[in-house]
């Protein structure tokens, strides 16, 4: 129960990576606060943790909206006392939409959902980190926070822009008993997607030939226990910086 008593928050938490983070956490002993946008999805995660005889509360949440962010956290201290975990998972895709053609609507779209949020969300929990003198953050970033053609414009900087936040917060409250670090997956079988139905041709024509050299792709209960780790003491000693999770992509 390496996370016993302690409560989380996490985005995103009604698929995918989020869901296997949340289940997770509940099963090793977090009180866990389930964030989605889909009503429907997140109550289907909040019923299997407390089908498994965990605890979870349910906030309908988008987290690029300023006052969704504060509901969810204000929750989490509401139901179960305090915050001890953040985990800013929630995250759009860009259709592969290259430079020369992305809207403004596009771009402050993904940055609201990718970078934003995971600010606001960072912004919030902080004052209850500091008051405690500890508090773990971890953001789902992505090898597209590292490299430069693994999705569209958006994608790519606003997950560089998620990196340099971890980086930032890590260093710069790490004597309050805080961390900060984030996790970059790679190739994973969520719902995500390219983020269209019909992705950028030109966008999609430059991404492909990196594809080619992915070993395989992940399952999301693998980027979970990655996730573990980090929000739990077990990584005491890790802070400010990405962890890598992708079979070896990014090493060719």
């Amino acid at each position: 129960m390496r996370l016993d008593g302690k409560v989380a928050v996490v985005t995103g938490a009604g698929s995918g990576m989020g869901r296997e983070i949340a289940l997770l956490f509940a099963k090793e002993g977090a009180k866990v606060v389930v964030s989605d946008l889909n009503e429907q999805s997140a109550q289907a995660t909040v019923d299997q943790i407390t089908a498994e005889a965990g605890t979870a509360v349910l906030v309908v949440s988008n987290v690029a909206i300023e006052e969704d962010v504060q509901k969810m956290i204000d929750t989490a201290v509401e139901k179960f006392g305090t915050l001890d975990i953040l985990i800013n998972n929630a995250g759009i895709m860009d259709g592969m939409v290259p430079a020369h053609e992305v809207t403004d609507a596009q771009w402050e779209r993904v940055f609201a959902v990718n970078a934003t949020g995971p600010m606001r969300a960072i912004r919030k929990a902080l004052p209850i980190f500091m008051e405690k003198g500890q508090g773990t953050i971890v953001n789902i970033a992505s090898v597209g926070g590292l490299f430069g053609s693994r999705a569209g414009a958006a994608y790519t900087a606003a997950k560089h822009a998620v990196v340099g936040l971890t980086k930032n917060v890590g260093y710069q409250y790490a004597k309050n008993g805080i961390r900060a670090n984030a996790i970059a997956p790679g190739g994973v079988n969520t719902n995500i997607g390219v983020g269209s139905t019909a992705p950028n041709e030109f966008g999609m024509s430059k991404t492909m030939p990196g594809m080619a050299v992915m070993p395989r792709l992940g399952e999301p209960s693998e980027i979970a226990k990655v996730a573990l780790f980090l929000a739990s003491d077990d990584s005491s000693f890790v802070n400010g910086t990405v962890v890598t999770a992708d079979a070896g992509w990014t090493s060719y």
